[in-house]
């Protein structure tokens, strides 16, 4: 989303958002001094939250809502989404409108950005407002369509309980080229997409990497764990053992990313796996008492996760493990193989890379059918 924010050494409304690697910002309006600092700040504010709650749009879409029908989950959700038309019409009115009531928080951020603009008072200033909102919800309607150029980029850094399949396909194509990862991965590709497709490549790259080193998968994917994140070894787990009972990328990370948003709202959809969290963490206490029988946990001492992922980024964080997993997976056969090369003609690092990367490819494309 886009993120606005007052410069006070030049007497300016800032606008910036993220392009997936860094940030980027442009000059929305210049103010004036009479402008009182509370006001605009509040200006700003109030824009950031416009723009929050109309990327959620983009990020929560009516057609994946497990409800449709009068008051159900998809009809609020497109209450949402239609209400943009509203927008526009809201903010550069002159004057106050007595309208029905506000039903949705689209209209009602409108609202509140179109009475700070009326405390302003300034035309000039409204305009570029206007125009620049304007600008916002094109590039969500951008976003929409699976075009992520321009002030769309932004949607690289969010994640989505959706993901396009031009964008899957996309993300395919770039693996494809640098399994590893590219600029390009990052900048212009939605990352749920993205994780789709990276857990496609890195069950290629598992398995190649089985295959050639004689390491059960369950050992290979053990090795990517990352002390600094202690969770991204379950997301991993999770992917290969169901893709190795036939499920496709697609039907794997989706439920991921949408169990971590809906952690982020504040809830559980469905029970089965926090029972299995629970049984999980019982088990624990009664191995680490018979283990350590002096040791101080128990049910109201332990720490249980809700979610493999950052709630806060699920997508990206998802991607980054899967990344990660691919770029364990080459050590591990790197390590291999070079043990197994003769000492008086070693392969170069060099060669061996490239070797594994024109091993795994065809492995994922041989499997692009269970891609989506």
């Amino acid at each position: 989303m886009t993120r606005y924010a007052i410069d006070r050494a030049h007497n300016t409304l800032l606008a910036q958002w993220s392009t997936g690697i860094g940030d980027t910002a442009t000059v929305v309006a210049r103010l004036t001094h009479d402008q009182l600092h509370h006001n605009t700040r509040r200006l700003a504010a109030e824009l950031t939250r416009l723009s929050h709650v109309c990327w959620r749009s983009y990020t929560h879409p009516p057609s994946v809502a497990d409800r449709h029908g009068p008051n159900s989950l998809g009809w609020h959700r497109q209450q949402e989404r239609d209400a943009f038309t509203t927008i526009l019409p809201t903010i550069s009115a002159t004057t106050q409108v007595i309208a029905k009531p506000t039903t949705t928080k689209v209209e009602q951020t409108a609202h509140a950005v179109a009475r700070t603009l009326r405390i302003l008072d300034s035309s000039q200033l409204t305009t570029h407002i206007t125009t620049d909102v304007a600008a916002e919800l094109a590039a969500i309607e951008q976003a929409e369509r699976g075009d992520l150029s321009e002030r769309a980029q932004q949607a690289t850094a969010l994640s989505r309980e959706d993901a396009s399949p031009l964008q899957i396909s996309q993300a395919d194509r770039l693996l494809h080229d640098s399994p590893f990862g590219s600029h390009d991965l990052f900048t212009q590709v939605d990352p749920t997409a993205a994780a789709i497709a990276a857990a496609h490549w890195y069950y290629a790259a598992v398995t190649i990497t089985a295959q050639r080193t004689g390491i059960h998968p369950v050992h290979i994917v053990a090795s990517a764990e990352q002390p600094d994140k202690p969770l991204a070894l379950e997301s991993l787990t999770d992917i290969t053992t169901a893709m190795d009972a036939g499920m496709r990328a697609r039907h794997v990370v989706m439920p991921l990313i949408r169990n971590a948003l809906h952690v982020a709202d504040g809830h559980l959809h469905g029970i089965h796996e926090i029972e299995q969290r629970i049984t999980a963490a019982h088990e624990l206490i009664t191995k680490a008492h018979t283990d350590h029988p002096d040791i101080d946990l128990g049910p109201d001492t332990i720490y249980l996760p809700l979610t493999s992922l950052d709630p806060a980024r699920p997508a990206p964080d998802l991607l980054d493990n899967l990344l990660h997993g691919i770029e364990t997976c080459w050590h591990l056969y790197h390590h291999h193989t070079s043990r197994l090369s003769p000492s008086n003609s070693p392969t170069s690092p060099q060669d061996l890379r490239q070797t594994f990367l024109t091993t795994i490819r065809p492995e994922a494309g041989s499997r692009t059918e269970r891609l989506l």
